[in-house]
């Protein structure tokens, strides 16, 4: 028996069959607020395939409030024997949300430094490259303590080509050289080598605010696009790929 776990984001939906911390199976998909709870129905069970029958709980998280309204739907319509658990305010996750407002946190966010703080112990800090670039923080007694957005590097680099007179887009990829020879890899040095930048000096000002020593801090990469900044990054101590997924799992383990 095995867990769908369902992290919903604003351009992409990340998908995984887990069976325990084991990730047997995992996509990624368009998020498009005009599917409906049936396409989606259809669509997992074309993913799921032959894990379908295997399935026995359904976590989901969700930054987008449209998406999260058809898969309840679907959830009830079409998956309705299934036990389901979606992360939302009154949800148990286990870790205290020292904030100004805790429910206006992004419950992805939560469910990351969840993650962290169980799997790796605290201090931790989260970095979640997607949409956004987002920076999550607990501190050692296992609390989230707050954090930091950044805009992600897709929509910086869309950003740059809609808005310069003499840029275009390019492909998000690593150039050969921070110093570019020419206009495309200009751009993607910026992107690349300029994003790290930031999350070294973000991270750097963030331990310093947590007062620890910088090797008693595990800083976690995660986001589908990690892999494309991590090696330009000195400050990671691991790459989680599904650090996420095993978040909703996690809570799923404490609310069914």
């Amino acid at each position: 028996m095995s867990l769908l776990a369902a992290d919903i984001r604003n351009t992409h939906t990340f998908l995984g069959v887990l069976d325990g911390e084991d990730v047997l199976a995992d996509w990624r998909v368009a998020t498009d607020e005009r599917r409906t709870a049936d396409e989606w129905s259809l669509l997992l069970r074309g993913l799921l395939g032959e894990h379908l029958d295997g399935v026995d709980g359904i976590a989901v998280c969700s930054t987008v409030p449209a998406v999260l309204h058809e898969w309840r739907e679907m959830l009830d319509t079409h998956f309705g024997d299934v036990t389901a658990v979606v992360v939302e305010p009154g949800v148990r996750t286990g870790i205290p949300v020292l904030m100004d407002n805790p429910r206006e946190v992004g419950a992805d966010r939560i469910v990351n430094a969840l993650a962290a703080a169980t799997l790796h112990g605290g201090p931790a800090i989260v970095v979640d490259f997607g949409t956004a670039t987002t920076f999550d923080v607990v501190n050692g007694r296992g609390q989230y303590v707050g954090g930091a957005i950044a805009p992600g590097v897709e929509i910086s680099l869309e950003a740059l080509g809609r808005r310069g007179a003499q840029l275009r887009k390019v492909e998000l990829a690593r150039p050969r050289s921070v110093i570019a020879k020419n206009t495309v890899e200009a751009l993607q040095s910026g992107m690349v080598f300029g994003v790290a930048a930031q999350v070294e000096g973000l991270v750097a000002r963030m331990i310093a605010e947590l007062g620890a020593a910088e090797g008693d801090v595990t800083v976690i990469s995660t986001g589908h696009l990690a892999p494309l900044l991590v090696e330009d990054c000195g400050c990671f101590t691991l790459h989680s790929p599904w650090l996420t997924l095993q978040g909703l799992r996690l809570v799923f383990e404490r609310n069914s």
